[in-house]
C-alpha cells in the first residue's frame, strides 16, 4: 500500500510532466483522487467506463492512462462521464493520464518502446511538437516489407501499408498515435519510412507525391507500450501489483 500522492508526485517528476507542454484537454498528472492510498494498479490507454469496471473488478484503485478524461474539453457530467465518475468513486479509483510525456519519454515512451520493439536500438529523438522532440528516427539497412511484418508482430494485427517509397527502409521515423497527419512534416526531415498509428485519408495521397513509405499500426495498437511500461516501474517502485486492461477500439 502506499500513498496516491507519492506515486503521482514521483510519477509527474518522472515524466517532466511540468515541464513539457501538451495539448489543454490533456491535463496531465493526477486528474481524479480516491481516498488516499493505492493498493494495485491498473494500466489502459483510454478512460472509459469499460476499463474503469475492467481495473475495479481486478481490484485495482490507481487507473494509469494515456488518453485522460478531457478530451473531449469541457461538457456536462452526464451520460458517459458521469458513469465514469461514479463508477471512480463507487470503486475508490483514482485517474492519473499522461499524453506527450509518456510518447517522447526516452525510457518508458511509446516511440522508444515500439522502434526497440522492431529490433531497433539506436535512434535518436526528431520532429518538434509543443516544443519537445516527439518521435524517433534511425538509418536502418532494413527492406520496408520486412519492417511492416516486423510492426504486424509487435502490434498484434493487420499494418495498413502505403508502400510507396524506397524498398529499403532507410531513414525510419516512428510517430505512435495519430501522427500521419503531419507526413509532409516528417518526409522535410528526410524520413523514406514513417510509422504512425493512423492517418487521414488525403496522407496516402501525400506518402506517393512525398515518394515515403507510410506504415499504419492502428492508434491504439502502437500507444499500449508506454502506459504498460510506466505502471510496471510504478509497480517495481512501490511494490505494487499492477495489469493491463486492455480496450481495444479498433483504431
Amino acid at each position: 500500500m502506499s500513498a496516491t500522492t507519492d506515486i503521482a508526485e514521483y510519477a509527474d517528476e518522472y515524466l517532466r510532466i511540468s515541464q513539457i507542454e501538451d495539448w489543454p484537454n490533456a491535463l496531465n498528472g493526477l486528474q481524479l483522487e480516491n481516498s488516499g492510498t493505492v493498493t494495485k494498479i491498473a494500466a489502459a490507454v483510454d478512460v472509459s467506463t469499460r476499463a474503469l469496471e475492467a481495473a475495479a473488478e481486478a481490484g485495482a484503485n490507481l487507473l494509469i492512462v494515456h488518453h485522460g478524461m478531457f478530451w473531449p474539453g469541457l461538457r456536462p457530467v452526464t451520460k458517459g462521464l458521469h458513469r465514469q465518475l461514479k463508477t471512480a468513486f463507487d470503486h475508490d479509483i483514482a485517474i492519473y493520464s499522461a499524453h506527450l510525456p509518456l510518447d517522447l519519454h526516452p525510457e518508458v515512451g511509446n516511440n522508444i518502446l515500439l522502434i526497440r520493439a522492431l529490433g531497433i536500438e539506436d535512434s535518436e529523438p526528431f520532429f518538434q511538437e509543443k516544443g519537445s522532440l516527439l518521435g524517433r528516427r534511425a538509418a536502418v539497412n532494413i527492406l520496408a516489407s520486412e519492417v511492416a511484418v516486423r510492426l504486424e508482430r509487435v502490434v498484434g494485427g493487420p499494418v495498413k501499408q502505403i508502400a510507396v517509397g524506397p524498398k529499403v527502409a532507410g531513414r525510419l521515423g516512428v510517430i505512435t498515435g495519430a501522427a500521419g497527419s503531419e507526413i509532409e512534416g516528417v518526409a522535410a526531415e528526410g524520413i523514406e519510412t514513417f510509422i504512425t498509428g493512423e492517418a487521414p485519408h488525403w496522407a496516402a495521397v501525400a506518402a506517393e507525391e512525398l515518394g515515403i513509405n507510410l506504415l499504419l499500426g492502428g492508434h491504439y495498437a502502437t500507444e499500449t507500450f508506454g502506459v504498460k511500461a510506466l505502471a510496471a516501474r510504478l509497480s517495481k517502485r512501490f511494490k505494487i501489483s499492477y495489469t493491463f486492461i486492455d480496450c481495444p477500439t479498433g483504431l
